[in-house]
């Protein structure tokens, strides 16, 4: 490919990317709490640039219930990671090594990144020093171009972030990257250019911008939402605009709305001032009647704030934006003696949303594991992943299920699925090394116990 078909080809990709990225912006803006209330006009400017001075007040306040949703499900989902077998303990080990600690955290970088684009990504390559290494990269920086075959696959990624040069300028780096190699180009206004970011294998290593790898697949992992690789956000971004809105405005009427406001007719004093003194210290006022059909005096008009209304407006618009996202309203539970079945209905909307998330990235984290095994020379015959979900729950219904499963299912599986249990491996070596130490004990008291008895000693 020259140069010029590559610049063809980027410019063509990032036109179709746009929307996406315009979308997964809002998104994440809503996960930051920057709400479009925050961005709304001033009401001066919306009455035509004129100040009401019984609408004065203006507050712009945002409600996050977006992140509190996300933050529920990634949560809810990998507070506690996955955990993979592979049925060969060493290459278990070998695997928890690679994913490293921060395995929980991207994981869960993975799910919030999926829930505001509709679909998270994962890079992978070898470091020289560290050998395997992997990283979740951020959506909006990336385009893959995909086979057209019923079976999809992944034949190439466009990736396009920025960067500053050593002069100051930002510049725009695009990755092609295939099943083979990676071209790297930067541009900025009309210049585009090959960005020189390798270096030939050799003594004398040249800079270049080709890199050539040996995984024969693009390595780049997708990892999808849902099946119709749609966001968390788009069905709750009309019900959260109108909480802020009418709360906003609530708070409006409560400041600019005073409890009674007085009407005075021909009222003899000199300024305002005059009369609230008077009304303060004498209880009167006075005022001025030119003849008995005249209605000088003091009236009172008091304005009613429509409570109720807004009231129930922002309680259905609350339980709409849970029911619509999928979540569980903390406002709304009360787990006074709930068994542990009852409050499985409490989550069955998370548990609804995370399923179909979980089906999605398990074939993402099987495609990892795979590569891993690759490279480690090792290759799987089966990849068992186990999930573990993260709520309020009844630890002793959970504890109770296990010791009557004993006997019925491997040991390995109840400790997999154990609520004290972090890591069933760990857990069955620590067994193991009591169960031998307790042997050893045996053996020590058997031991002395047949020696005394061969001597005659009672």
């Amino acid at each position: 490919m020259n140069l010029e078909q590559a610049r063809n080809l980027i410019n063509k990709y990032l036109s179709y990317h746009s929307v996406f990225v315009r979308n997964a912006l809002i998104a994440q803006r809503y996960y930051l709490g920057d709400n479009d209330i925050l961005h709304r006009e001033p009401k001066e400017k919306l009455q035509g640039g004129k100040p009401n001075p019984l609408r004065c007040a203006d507050n712009k306040i945002a409600f996050n219930f977006h992140q509190l949703l996300v933050n529920q499900k990634a949560s809810y989902l990998f507070t506690a990671s996955p955990l993979f077998d592979v049925k060969d303990d060493t290459m278990n080990e070998y695997i928890a090594n690679v994913l490293g600690d921060a395995y929980a955290k991207k994981a869960k970088d993975l799910c919030v990144e999926a829930s505001n684009s509709g679909i998270g990504w994962l890079h992978y390559w070898i470091d020289n020093v560290k050998g395997f290494r992997w990283a979740v990269i951020p959506s909006m920086q990336i385009y893959p171009v995909y086979s057209t075959r019923l079976e999809k696959e992944l034949q190439a990624v466009l990736r396009t972030y920025k960067s500053i040069d050593d002069e100051g300028k930002e510049w725009e780096i695009c990755e092609l990257w295939n099943n083979t190699q990676c071209a790297t180009y930067r541009q900025r206004g009309e210049v585009f250019e090959p960005y020189n970011i390798f270096t030939t294998t050799g003594i004398n290593g040249q800079p270049t911008n080709i890199y050539n790898h040996d995984f024969k697949q693009v390595p780049f992992i997708e990892f999808p939402n849902n099946n119709t690789l749609t966001n968390d956000f788009n069905k709750i971004k009309s019900l959260i605009d109108v909480y802020d809105k009418t709360y906003s405005d609530f708070v409006d009427d409560l400041e600019d709305i005073q409890e009674v406001i007085f009407i005075l007719n021909n009222y003899g004093g000199q300024d305002l001032n005059e009369f609230l003194n008077d009304l303060k210290y004498y209880k009167a006022i006075k005022t001025e009647s030119d003849d008995a059909s005249d209605k000088s005096g003091v009236s009172t008009l008091t304005i009613e704030i429509p409570v109720e209304a807004r009231k129930e407006l922002l309680e259905t618009t609350r339980k709409a934006i849970f029911s619509m996202g999928q979540g569980v309203d903390p406002q709304q539970q009360s787990f006074d003696n709930t068994s542990g079945e009852a409050m499985k209905f409490l989550y069955s909307l998370l548990e609804l949303k995370a399923g179909l998330l979980e089906i999605e990235f398990k074939l993402g984290f099987g495609e990892l594991i795979r590569a891993i095994c690759k490279y480690k020379g090792f290759e799987p015959k089966q990849i068992i992943q186990t999930w573990t979900r993260t709520s309020i729950r009844n630890d002793a219904e959970l504890v109770d299920m296990c010791s009557k499963s004993v006997g019925v299912i491997s040991n390995k599986t109840i400790l997999k699925n154990h609520p004290f249990v972090e890591n069933a491996e760990d857990e069955e070596k620590q067994l193991e090394d009591e169960q031998k130490k307790k042997q050893d004990l045996e053996d020590v008291y058997n031991k002395a116990f047949d020696g005394g008895e061969g001597n005659g000693n009672t």
